[in-house]
């Protein structure tokens, strides 16, 4: 068909004088548009297309078409609505089948567009004498699928370009373009370093696009934890859009470069008895899996994994511990100390000594750094070291030797000391006259270790007495007493004994009418320091008493030299005076005389024996 004259066209627009109908009809339907002034509507791909017909609608309307035009120019016409009918036809046009809706304002609908939609549409408005026309640009927009990293390498090695992955994005309209990204930084394309090769493809059926960008990359060590995506930008109905992969990270490969040793312990220090985990570890990835140990006194390294154990270390176990790869470059060292805490106390276990013997004790330490020693009697910490001169029943006991070693947890050491202190029994015994005076107590104390077992009885009859009561047992020492009122003078006979001796002492008693001098009552056993006290009280007495029978004897001796010279002059004057008396009647009188003398000095001996 021949291009219609530019002047029949012009006519038919300007409508100067009307030309016969049909061939205005045919000169619009082949008459090319105006290249100014299009409206265009943007579509969703799969929505809805509505173009409205933007002519006024001219009075004597006959009918309103829809056409298209073909990329050659040639028109289709597709839609056709009458305006006194009211009826619509659609042209039998496979592309658009089902898909078109022509209102009664001339508006056109195309459902489900497509990519094949993206024409210039043109509405046309016939009245009898006149065609008007107005064109409409529909574009199609398809938003591509989210991009993906496909084809992704397992790792990737330091120093060698080779393919990370392949960006993909599908099915977009119009093309769109992929960019990559390192932590969020573009990947810019440097030789030989970073290579990116992007492709596009179409598919013939739907006319949608498929970006394929594939990255090539020369990994650093730094890139062990760098996150890698890629970028697809496209448009759409509002104009340019990106959409952002999901990040991916690879792992790195790159070769050791520096060894660590490291000592595992369940503590900061390490002491005799423990375990020890050494771990070797180099820093490359993947991490090596064995290593050469070198331990104190050993000339060849032991080839193991990352760890190496050793149970139940002792202190010579001290020393400088090293590791390597098993080629032996790269090495570290460690030092190790095995802290140790040894003790030794002499005597110990359990002993027996007498009591005046003395007992030398040490405790002594040896650590490996300075220790802290205390000594424990009978569960009671002790101020100072026992030292033991002379042996009492009270240093009896079970002492312990203590120490530690602070900066070192758990390291604790202890020995025991078992002292027994044996002794044969003593005994003293004493006697008072009750407040009542119907009464008298006579106690008898006792000392000795194994505890000694006392008995009383009366000496000449040997009858037993059973209602002694004692006191309680304490450092060695103590009392059975008995309360008795005799009516006649009596002996009574404390016997004390144990497994290595028996004491026997006796007392004399007089009967209840006579007073006895009262003694003090059984002294407290564990004040030692009153007991000591008293008995210098006791020496000092006692010494003073012997100074005053020594004074007294003197002056006693002077008075009997006096008085037997003075008898001497008595008899001598008696012989002259009475030369006829017998002279055993001077004898009677001498004798008589001393007996009086000697009952006194046994008086006052038994007094002293008493005191």
């Amino acid at each position: 068909m021949m291009e219609p004259p530019a002047a029949a066209c012009a006519s038919c627009r300007r409508r100067p004088l009307p030309p016969p109908l049909l061939l205005c009809l045919l000169l619009a339907a082949l008459c090319p548009p105006p290249a100014l002034g299009l409206y265009t509507v943007n579509a969703v791909y799969g929505d809805t297309i509505t173009m409205p017909c933007r002519l006024e609608v001219p009075d004597g309307l006959m009918f309103g078409k829809w056409k298209y035009e073909m990329p050659n120019g040639s028109p289709v016409f597709i839609a056709f609505r009458s305006s006194t009918k009211k009826n619509v036809q659609y042209d039998d046009v496979p592309d658009y089948k089902d898909r078109l809706s022509l209102s009664e304002n001339y508006t056109l609908s195309i459902k489900n567009a497509r990519i094949s939609d993206e024409k210039r549409f043109v509405c046309m408005l016939v009245t009898e004498d006149d065609v008007s026309e107005e064109p409409t640009i529909v574009k199609v927009f398809k938003q591509p699928s989210q991009p993906e990293i496909l084809h992704q390498a397992d790792f990737l090695e330091t120093e060698k370009l080779q393919t990370l992955g392949e960006c993909v994005a599908r099915d977009s309209y119009p093309e769109g373009n992929v960019t990559w990204y390192r932590n969020g930084r573009v990947l810019q394309p440097v030789e030989e370093v970073v290579v990116i090769n992007l492709q596009k493809f179409v598919n013939r059926s739907t006319g949608l696009f498929t970006m394929t960008s594939s990255l090539q990359y020369m990994p650093t060590k730094d890139d062990a934890n760098a996150k890698f995506s890629c970028v697809v930008t496209y448009y759409g109905p509002s104009g340019q859009k990106t959409m952002q992969s999901e990040p991916v990270v690879f792992d790195v490969h790159y070769p050791t470069e520096k060894v660590t040793i490291k000592v595992l312990s369940q503590g900061n220090t390490i002491k005799e008895g423990d375990n020890i985990t050494l771990k070797c570890s180099g820093n490359g990835n993947p991490p090596p899996q064995e290593f050469l140990f070198y331990i104190p006194g050993e000339t060849e390294g032991i080839r193991s994994s990352d760890t190496y154990v050793m149970t139940d270390v002792k202190r010579n176990a001290t020393g400088e511990y090293k590791c390597s790869l098993t080629d032996k470059s790269m090495m570290d060292s460690t030092t190790i100390t095995v802290h140790y805490l040894d003790l030794q106390l002499t005597p110990s276990g359990e002993v027996t000594k007498q009591i005046g013997e003395a007992l030398p004790v040490s405790c002594t330490i040896s650590s490996s750094r300075n220790a802290t020693v205390f000594w424990i009697k009978d569960n009671t910490r002790m101020q100072t070291s026992p030292s033991f001169s002379s042996l009492q029943y009270q240093d009896a006991g079970n002492y312990i030797c203590e120490t530690t070693l602070q900066e070192v947890e758990g390291l604790k050491k202890r020995k025991t000391l078992k002292l027994i202190v044996e002794g044969k029994p003593q005994i003293k015994m004493s006697k008072k006259t009750n407040a009542n005076k119907m009464s008298k107590t006579i106690i008898c104390h006792v000392e000795g270790f194994p505890k000694p077992a006392v008995q009383w009885t009366v000496t000449g009859t040997g009858s037993i007495i059973n209602k002694a009561k004692e006191t309680k047992y304490v450092n060695g020492k103590f009392s059975s007493k008995i309360v008795i009122a005799p009516e006649e003078n009596v002996t009574l006979t404390c016997i004390a004994e144990n497994e290595l001796e028996r004491t026997v002492t006796s007392l004399n008693v007089s009967a209840i009418s006579i007073p006895e001098y009262d003694e003090p009552e059984d002294r407290n056993d564990d004040n030692s320091e009153k007991v000591n006290d008293q008995a210098k009280l006791i020496v000092g007495i006692v010494v003073g008493l012997l100074l005053a029978a020594l004074v007294a004897g003197v002056v006693y001796w002077l008075y009997v030299k006096k008085s037997n010279d003075t008898k001497g002059k008595a008899e001598k004057a008696a012989a002259q005076n009475f030369p006829s008396l017998p002279r055993t009647a001077s004898k009677h009188v001498d004798k008589d005389l001393g007996n009086i003398e000697e009952n006194k000095k046994l008086e006052e001996n038994n007094h002293k024996s008493e005191t």
